[in-house]
Formats: C-alpha cells, sequence, structure tokens
C-alpha cells in the first residue's frame, strides 16, 4: 500500500486537465488501426519496395530483380501492401505495374528517414 501511496504523490494534472487530454484520444478502433499501418513500416522488404515506388511504377520482375529476390516473396509483400492501400496497380496486358497509393506513403517515410537523422 506504501508503495500505491507514493506513487500517487508524483500525479499533479488536474482532473479537467486530464479530460480534456483523454477526450483528444482518438477512438479505440483508430488507434488499432493507426498501429497495424506503423506495423507495416517493420519489414525492411517493405521499406525497400516503397523505396523503389517512390519515382516510378514498376512491375513484380523489375523489383525482383533491383532488390535480388525471388518474385513469389515480392509478390506476397505487394499483396500486403496493397492490402492496406499503400500502393496500386495498374494492368497493361499480363503485366501488372506497382505504384505508391498516393503522397501521403512518401511522406510518411520521408518524416521517418527525417526523425532518425535529427
Amino acid at each position: 500500500m506504501e508503495v500505491a501511496e507514493k506513487r500517487n504523490e508524483y500525479i499533479h494534472i488536474k482532473n479537467h486537465i486530464a479530460q480534456e487530454v483523454k477526450s483528444n484520444l482518438p477512438l479505440e478502433d483508430t488507434l488499432y488501426n493507426l498501429a497495424d499501418l506503423f506495423k507495416l513500416f517493420g519489414d525492411t522488404t517493405r521499406i525497400k519496395i516503397l523505396y523503389l515506388l517512390f519515382d516510378r511504377e514498376l512491375c513484380v520482375c523489375d523489383i525482383a530483380t533491383l532488390l535480388g529476390i525471388t518474385q513469389s516473396a515480392i509478390s506476397h509483400q505487394l499483396k500486403t501492401l496493397k492490402a492496406n492501400k499503400l500502393i496500386k496497380c495498374r494492368r497493361v496486358g499480363k503485366t501488372v505495374f506497382y505504384s505508391l497509393a498516393d503522397d501521403h506513403v512518401r511522406t510518411i517515410i520521408a518524416q521517418g528517414a527525417e526523425h532518425l537523422e535529427e
């Protein structure tokens, strides 16, 4: 009991401030989805793919060649990125070309890299 009392003496936030701060938290579903989004950036292969797509659209075979990874492994990562709306694709005949879904993806990666360089 003494430890709990000691811990409480360091809490200085007023109730009205606590309520205000808590009310600014996004909904639980939003927080969950945001955490899932950031998990996608936790794989270096996916980050490499996204970097390759910064400047131009590429097909699976191009990405596989550039990264030295099998087409199967690249396809798996592309499926994950597409399912999470980080990339989009367009078909030309039998070939599918992939590109970034929008500039938000580039911004997220660029800001992360900038943060690491500080």
